[in-house]
């Protein structure tokens, strides 16, 4: 099963902020590359991040202490890395917004002025306060509600529009036309063949705050700024430009866009305030990083060097000058809604030059996969010439989903690089994929064979011992397809390729009676996948609950970090357990206080010892005390009567009962699984979680060490009164306890 290297999961640390654009950018932890690196490149050596995807990441590999050569050809991500490595001090940004502010339109200031177009009136006072936005329903011509904070009052929310509202918004659109030609100029003349392109874009922009904007970057142009100050300006600029379209929806946010659609009901963002909040967004801990533009040489032996360019270019430029030791790079997947009001951006904040070499997203509304595959291939397979045989490539793929991790291994696979294995732990998490850049040999392409992924697909899942996403069932057959080089065959296009290894992996599922489909949809991505026959080994939930427990009793403090490391240590690849695993567990047996984990008192080896003999011998008492023989077998004591098994109860210190439960030795409604208090939730969310283990566990009684004290202290105790004092305490999942995946 598998014999594909086991990778552990690299953990990192979600950002304290989610920082400018991050809607847009690939959600990534921190640490995670420079962690692998650390194992795979010697520092101050040469890493290629050939996509330039993640502005942290190049500089993450930078603070760790080596030399980044990155391309870029979008002018925003690559302003994004530039000021990511080196931004202004703070108080550059306070000057560049004060002078913003301070500058004329008209009799008034600036900031002023912008700050009157978002007046509107306190609902419960009367007092003309700023709103902090508008709410829009689409195609209509005034806003339906604003949102805002009294300073007056204290009155705050949504609250209906006024008449007042209506009018201003319908007065500010009147002269729409004008700010809306001048945005449109500042990005394509009027002979350009994009120019419709851009007016489409432009659209997703209300007049209000498409006015406000246009006005900035106008007064912009009149400010006497250091060339820190005039970064400082633009960096808030460009948060106000994303803050400023159409594509904010109220009150479901599209969290993460990827096509450039208004939503039925969007806010509109006070611009102005947007600009003020914006300093905070850009402040980041950590040193400053050198960051150079090709072909300047840095100047130590740690920062970036970044190619403004297609990778294409690069490798003929190159001609292998800088000896890359290792390849590292957030896989790229489409999003139009990104791309397109990049060009839209770097036009206005730039100028046209800056949209030349982007002008290509423009022009496409629709990527699909296939699409994906062949720019993916065609960007590997120079990124190949650029590197030596045996260079490794370490690539995070975030946002996963299946059709994406069939385009992204079956692009790389055929541009010559050979996967040397996949650690998964959920799809909100970053896929993280290793390969080595192989020799570029003609090989035989095999056909998916159908058998073949079945048989895989159910040695993964007894592996697993439990249930799994699809997307998990999924990467283990694109191991084996990859491995087995069913992926693509030279002729093949790719298109008919992605739809190939998609339907051999549901056709392997579907038509395989050992697999069983919990969900209530008839898709295959739904649910979870498992198998009807019972597996002899240990789910993954339970070997983690086992290696967290020891690593906490070796370790008496400890952070989350370094549990994380330690179970990916030993669960790998696509056996890598949830963080709500992780955290479940650990609420389950450990405290957490500034930021370490220690084992509760009661849950020490010692005390657990303690209370499973106690247990055990009130058990036995209870027995005696209700007239029943009591017999050990296995991991079970039975309660007799005439030598007739009534009833059993297995005493366990924790929530791996499942192995107990395999053995019971009387039918399963007299079974009794005995559990410390503090395993509840833990049980209850492993039900939660596992629907074959929440079957089983449904046939069965589960009663706390307490109820236990509380009849050995009844002075009165009779076979009725104990089955009640046996339903009175039912297990049930805590009401802070987080799940699912």
């Amino acid at each position: 099963m598998l014999r594909m290297q086991g990778l552990p999961y690299i953990p990192g640390i979600l950002p304290k902020e989610p920082g400018p654009l991050s809607r847009f950018l690939p959600p990534l932890e921190e640490g995670t590359v420079a962690a692998w690196l650390s194992e795979h490149a010697p520092g101050s050596s040469w890493v290629l991040d050939p996509f330039g995807f993640s502005p942290q990441l190049p500089v993450e590999a930078a603070r760790a202490g080596y030399r980044v050569l990155v391309t870029v050809n979008n002018p925003v991500t690559h302003f994004l890395l530039e000021m990511a490595a080196n931004p202004p001090p703070e108080s550059d940004f306070k000057a560049a917004l004060a002078d913003l502010a301070a500058s004329r339109k008209g009799a008034e200031h600036l900031g002023a002025h912008l700050q009157s177009l978002y007046l509107t009136r306190c609902d419960n006072c009367g007092r003309e306060i700023e709103a902090d936005a508008f709410l829009w329903r689409k195609g209509e011509d005034s806003p339906f509600a604003r949102i805002y904070e009294c300073p007056e009052c204290g009155d705050k929310g949504e609250r209906a529009a006024t008449p007042e509202d209506t009018d201003r918004a319908r007065s500010i659109a009147a002269a729409d036309g004008l700010h809306r030609s001048r945005a449109l100029e500042r990005v394509a003349a009027l002979d350009d063949s994009d120019r419709f392109h851009v007016q489409e874009a432009i659209q997703h922009y209300l007049p209000r705050p498409l006015y406000a904007l246009s006005t900035i970057i106008n007064r912009r142009e009149n400010l006497s700024l250091s060339p820190d100050r005039q970064r400082a300006l633009n960096a808030m600029i460009l948060v106000a430009c994303d803050a400023g379209n159409t594509l904010w929806g109220h009150p479901a946010e599209r969290r993460r866009p990827k096509q450039l659609s208004t939503p039925s009901q969007f806010r509109e963002q006070n611009v102005w305030r947007t600009l003020e909040h914006g300093l905070q967004l850009w402040m980041k801990e950590g040193t400053n990083v050198p960051c150079v533009d090709w072909p300047d040489k840095l100047p130590g032996t740690a920062g970036i060097c970044v190619y403004d360019g297609r990778l294409k270019k690069l490798a003929e430029e190159l001609e292998q000058e800088i000896p890359i030791t290792a390849v590292v790079g957030s896989i790229p997947r489409p999003n139009q809604a990104f791309w397109t009001l990049s060009a839209l951006w770097a036009g206005w904040l730039w100028g046209r030059a800056a949209v030349d070499p982007y002008r290509a997203a423009l022009r496409r509304r629709r990527y699909d996969w296939a699409w994906n595959a062949t720019a993916l291939y065609a960007a590997c397979s120079h990124l190949i010439e650029l590197v030596a045989l045996g260079t490794p490539f370490f690539g995070l793929l975030p946002e996963a989903e299946p059709a994406f991790v069939n385009s992204a291994l079956t692009a790389i696979s055929a541009a010559g690089f050979n996967l040397k294995g996949i650690a998964l732990r959920t799809e909100h998490d970053p896929v993280q994929l290793v390969w080595e850049r192989g020799e570029r040999l003609s090989r035989e392409a095999a056909e998916p064979d159908v058998t073949a992924l079945q048989n895989e697909l159910v040695s993964y899942l007894e592996e697993r011992g439990e249930p799994a996403s699809y997307i998990h069932v999924h990467a283990a057959g694109m191991q084996l397809l990859t491995e087995s080089h069913a992926l693509k065959s030279e002729e093949q296009e790719f298109d008919d390729a992605l739809r190939g290894t998609h339907s051999a992996i549901e056709t392997a599922l579907k038509q395989d009676a050992r697999f069983i489909h919990f969900s209530t949809g008839e898709g295959i991505e739904t649910g979870l996948w498992g198998l009807h026959a019972a597996t002899n080994t240990e789910s993954l939930t339970d070997r983690a609950e086992e290696i967290i427990v020891r690593f906490l009793q070796a370790h008496p403090t400890c952070g989350q970090l370094e549990i994380e490391q330690a179970v990916h240590g030993e669960l790998r690849g696509l056996f890598t357990p949830s963080l709500a695993i992780v955290s479940a567990i650990l609420h389950s047996y450990a405290q957490e206080q500034g930021g370490n984990w220690t084992l509760r008192p009661e849950d020490t080896t010692a005390s657990r010892q303690q209370d499973l003999k106690a247990i055990q011998s009130i058990i036995q008492a209870t027995g005696k005390r209700l007239n029943y023989r009591s017999r050990i077998q296995e991991r079970w004591l039975v309660w007799e009567e005439n030598g007739n098994p009534r009833r059993a109860f297995t005493v366990r210190a924790s929530a791996r009962v499942a192995n107990a439960m395999s053995q019971n030795p009387v039918p399963v409604e007299d079974c009794v699984v005995v559990l410390p208090g503090g395993r509840a939730a833990l049980i209850a969310y492993k039900a939660q979680r596992d629907p074959a283990f929440a079957e089983r566990l449904k046939h069965y009684r589960l009663a706390k060490y307490r109820l236990w004290r509380t009849l050995s202290e009844a002075s009165i105790l009779t076979r009725e009164t104990f089955e009640e004092q046996l339903a009175s305490d039912p297990i049930e999942r805590s009401h802070g306890q987080m799940i699912m995946f």
